[in-house]
C-alpha cells in the first residue's frame, strides 16, 4: 500500500520573512512561489509621500489590504487617462479615488488601472498579494537592486524592468515630502 502525504503548510510569524528596504518602500516576502502556486504575499511599509503612480498589469491580479494607516487608492478605468495626476481621474460610473483606512481591501483584476499613495505623515502598513507568482517577487528583487545601486536612480533601467514584468506605468511614481497641512488624518 502506498502512503500519500500532503505537503506541509507554511506558518510565517509576525516580523518574519525576507525584507528588502529602500527609501521608497520596505517589502517583506511572506509567501513566495516556492510555497504557493496561487499567489505571492508581501507585507509592505509605504512611507509618507510615496505615490506608486497609476499603472496596470495585463496578466497579474492583485489584492491590497490596509493594516495600519491611510492610503489614497483607485482601482478603475478612468474616462480619460491624464498623464500627471491619477487622483483627478473619474470612471464612467462616477468612481473617484478614495481614502483607504485599516480594514479596506482593494482587488485589482488584470488590465485594471490602479494606484496608491500615502498622503499622511505616518508610514502605512499593508498586506499585498500578487498572482501568479513569482513575477512580483522577482520584480521587487530587481527593483531594489536598481534603487540601492547608487545615489541616482537609473530611470531607464526601471522602465525596462517594468516592461519585463508586465507593468504599464500610466502616471509617474513619486516620492515627495508631505506638507504638514496635507498630512492631517482624514484629509
Amino acid at each position: 500500500m502506498t502512503l500519500i502525504t500532503a505537503p506541509d503548510g507554511l506558518v510565517v510569524p509576525p516580523g518574519e520573512g525576507r525584507t528588502l528596504v529602500t527609501a521608497a518602500q520596505q517589502v517583506t516576502f511572506k509567501v513566495t512561489g516556492e510555497h504557493s502556486r496561487a499567489a505571492s504575499s508581501f507585507e509592505v511599509l509605504v512611507p509618507p509621500g510615496f505615490d506608486v503612480g497609476a499603472h496596470l498589469h495585463t496578466r497579474s491580479e492583485e489584492l491590497f489590504y490596509v493594516l495600519e494607516g491611510e492610503l489614497d487608492v483607485l482601482a478603475f478605468e478612468p474616462r480619460v487617462r491624464t498623464r500627471d495626476n491619477w487622483r483627478e481621474w473619474e470612471s464612467a460610473t462616477g468612481q473617484r479615488s478614495v481614502r483607504a483606512r485599516p480594514g479596506t481591501i482593494i482587488v485589482v483584476p488584470p488590465g485594471c488601472p490602479h494606484a496608491f499613495a500615502n498622503p499622511t505623515s505616518e508610514p502605512v502598513r499593508m498586506f499585498f498579494q500578487a498572482s501568479p507568482p513569482p513575477d512580483h517577487e522577482r520584480y521587487f528583487e530587481e527593483l531594489f537592486e536598481i534603487l540601492n545601486s547608487g545615489p541616482q536612480v537609473d530611470h531607464e533601467a526601471v522602465a525596462e524592468l517594468r516592461k519585463r514584468y508586465d507593468i504599464e506605468q500610466l502616471t509617474p511614481l513619486r516620492m515627495r515630502p508631505v506638507p504638514a497641512s496635507d498630512a492631517a488624518p482624514g484629509a
